[in-house]
């Protein structure tokens, strides 16, 4: 636990410049308070002290506004900035090296069980506001643009934007229009029901010719 705490106010010195101290880090930033109580709150829940690992993982809201599921799996040096509004599910699991800025939410979208929270891989950021829903992976290195909305698997090293989420880019190169497979649900919906008119057709043409040979 402790080395774990460590790692993590490593990550935010290295990761916010108006860091002055490791002392500063551990007595004052949310994040690292918030990560903190939820390593606390996941060993009483991996024990089944499950109704007092939701007490901690809730009086660690109270006082952070950082809501983290006691079942989460986060390591250490995983960085929390500023913090207020973020929410990570009960599935979700963060590798080392991931930022994560505020009103952040790693949630699922609905009551289906098993994974329902996104993974998040090492060295990922995710900006403020961003919403990742679903048990998806978000690939090592990528980049999650504020106020996105990512429903999908997400690339290493890609950098998605929009509602909902689209890769705008991978290593720093720009993706066509082409490659991002751009979709007009009306013109698909047009050719599936000319496949099935055609298909229908065929069918009533095959039974003419059965009627015409019994006949």
């Amino acid at each position: 636990m402790f080395k774990r705490l460590r790692a993590d106010i490593r990550a935010a010195k290295a990761n916010d410049p108006a860091a002055r101290s490791k002392f500063e880090v551990w007595l004052t930033y949310s994040g690292v308070k918030a990560l903190s109580w939820h390593r606390w709150a996941n060993f009483l829940y991996r024990i089944k002290l499950k109704l007092l690992a939701r007490w901690a993982s809730q009086f660690a809201k109270f006082l952070t506004g950082i809501e983290i599921h006691p079942a989460a799996k986060i390591a250490g040096g995983v960085f929390i900035d500023h913090g207020a509004g973020v929410v990570i599910g009960e599935t979700a699991e963060i590798e080392e090296g991931v930022v994560i800025y505020q009103g952040v939410t790693l949630g699922g979208t609905g009551k289906q069980t098993g994974k329902r929270h996104p993974t998040i891989k090492k060295g990922a950021m995710i900006s403020a506001g961003a919403k990742i829903l679903g048990g998806f992976t978000v690939g090592e290195y990528a980049k999650i643009g504020a106020g996105a909305v990512v429903l999908k698997e997400v690339p290493p090293y890609a950098t998605v934007v929009g509602v909902p989420g689209n890769v705008v880019r991978i290593n720093g190169e720009k993706i066509s229009d082409l490659e991002q497979e751009k979709r007009d649900p009306v013109h698909e919906e047009i050719c599936h029901l000319r496949e099935k008119v055609y298909n229908l057709e065929k069918l009533i043409e095959e039974l003419k010719n059965k009627d015409k040979t019994n006949g």
